[in-house]
């Protein structure tokens, strides 16, 4: 078995990250420094022309994007119990992770780099301060999520999965965007829970993270 992942520290990468970690399967973790730019070099953009991360590469296969990684991950090691065996909680599961993806990812990005939608500073800072109200928004939904759960629960059943490490992720994010822990006890109680994970605890030392980024 040769698996190698392309990853970045705090990036949405860090889920199927955790998923590795959580398989117990030899993998090599390969970081790519985005602040320094590495995604846009050609060695890393022969492998992903799109200049992003994550990247499995298993056996020479390249894959990309969250979804595909979580589901060829779930079905690569189906006793790590990835995503739920049920149909509709697997649905669910998947719903939730596209939620992640495709809006409270983006609503990040545009906080958090708006110099990817304009070159001009005031606009940056006008998508800046028109995202950040819709990012918190999201945080208070997820939290509202969180706060629904049976104890002791997942948020995709009974198994920790690549949903609590998107939801670490974005919980991270938001502390970076300026949202305290004590605006967000709850969801914050529940990172928590998510980080006390052994095979979390790996990955966070392995990235060098540190969950609360807020500054008062």
């Amino acid at each position: 078995m040769s698996i190698q992942l392309y990853f970045s520290p705090g990036a949405c990468s860090f889920v199927p990250h955790l998923m590795l970690e959580k398989a117990g399967v030899p993998f090599e973790p390969i970081m790519v420094k985005l602040h320094k730019g590495e995604q846009l070099t050609p060695e890393f953009k022969a492998i992903n022309p799109n200049g992003q991360v994550p990247v499995l590469v298993d056996d020479g296969e390249v894959l990309t994007q969250i979804l595909a990684l979580v589901g060829y991950l779930d079905k690569r090691f189906p006793e790590a119990h990835i995503l739920p065996d049920t149909p509709m909680a697997r649905a669910h599961a998947i719903e939730l992770l596209s939620w992640f993806n495709n809006t409270v990812h983006p609503t990040f990005t545009h906080v958090f780099m708006p110099h990817k939608y304009s070159d001009q500073p005031a606009v940056q800072a006008e998508i800046r301060n028109h995202a950040l109200p819709q990012y918190r928004a999201l945080i208070h939904a997820l939290q509202a999520r969180v706060m629904a759960l049976p104890a002791g629960e997942w948020l995709a059943g009974v198994h920790l999965g690549p949903v609590d490490a998107y939801a670490l992720t974005a919980t991270r994010w938001a502390t970076m965007a300026g949202i305290a822990p004590d605006e967000m006890p709850d969801l914050w109680a529940y990172v928590q829970r998510v980080a006390a994970d052994e095979a979390v605890q790996r990955v966070i030392a392995r990235e060098r993270l540190t969950l609360n980024m807020h500054k008062p």
